[in-house]
């Protein structure tokens, strides 16, 4: 089966991908393109899935690099394929040839680039690392890397949408302790819920960053099951574990 990669016009004259589930080797729950070495799926079958991704890139499997992802706001800079993968949730490289990756579900998968530099990113910005500032630590990155904030695009991909973000109080009141004005991202829901715009938020601080332009390709995880892999529709389902969806860049 093909495999379903999603592009953005803003990335135009770089080689990248937003890859859904379909066309991959895993099946029962995790049916489809599982890239998630984490989840309880079968490492070869997995293994299997990021070969089709490295070769749908152009690059062999081992110049396909991914982190050790925390939900955090530490971006690295790699010009190949480290020995042991670094705790981070977010990949810089000037380096041709090298596809960096991210893995999410439900998570925001953002990929930057800066064309005339030659330098490309890739970052993990769930709720935390958002907030926590991963998306302007990738940026800061990629400008001592010898981009210009100027000339960075980035693209949020596939993310959880804000119908279907149902959070509780405290999580409100995180994100308006750290500024009021993020209220904004927040409508009321049922029961004394809110639902929060992960995709809107980042957005938000994409641009307060300086970049030259963002957006996002307004795909829902949770809402398109046939399309691609969700956490928090895991959950709701009652299922065991999730696959998780891989995000890729490269010069």
């Amino acid at each position: 089966m093909t495999l379903d990669i999603q592009t953005s016009p803003l990335l135009d004259g770089v080689r990248h991908g937003f890859f859904g589930r379909r066309g991959g080797a895993s099946s029962g729950i995790f049916e489809g393109l599982n890239c998630g070495g984490g989840s309880s799926d079968q490492a070869e079958i997995v293994a299997m899935n990021r070969d089709r991704v490295a070769d749908a890139m152009g690059v062999p499997g081992d110049r396909l690099v991914t982190v050790h992802q925390v939900h955090s706001a530490t971006a690295v800079t790699l010009d190949a394929a480290p020995g042991d993968r670094p705790r981070a949730d977010a990949i810089v490289t000037t380096t041709p040839g090298l596809a960096i990756a991210v893995l999410t579900a439900d998570c925001q998968p953002v990929l930057f680039a800066d064309r005339e530099a030659g330098v490309v990113a890739a970052a993990h910005a769930g709720w935390r690392g958002a907030l926590d500032g991963v998306l302007e630590a990738t940026v800061e990155t990629m400008v001592a890397a010898g981009a210009d904030r100027g000339r960075i695009h980035a693209v949020i991909g596939p993310t959880i949408s804000q119908r279907n973000y149902e959070v509780g109080q405290e999580f409100f009141e995180r994100f308006l302790d750290a500024d009021p004005a993020n209220g904004r991202y927040f409508v009321n829901g049922v029961d004394g819920k809110y639902l929060f715009d992960l995709p809107g938020y980042g957005l938000m601080r994409l641009r307060a960053a300086g970049v030259a332009g963002a957006e996002w390709t307004r795909a829902c995880t949770y809402a398109e099951a046939a399309r691609y892999y969700s956490y928090r529709r895991s959950v709701h389902r009652g299922e065991a574990d999730y696959g998780r969806l891989i995000s890729v860049i490269r010069l």
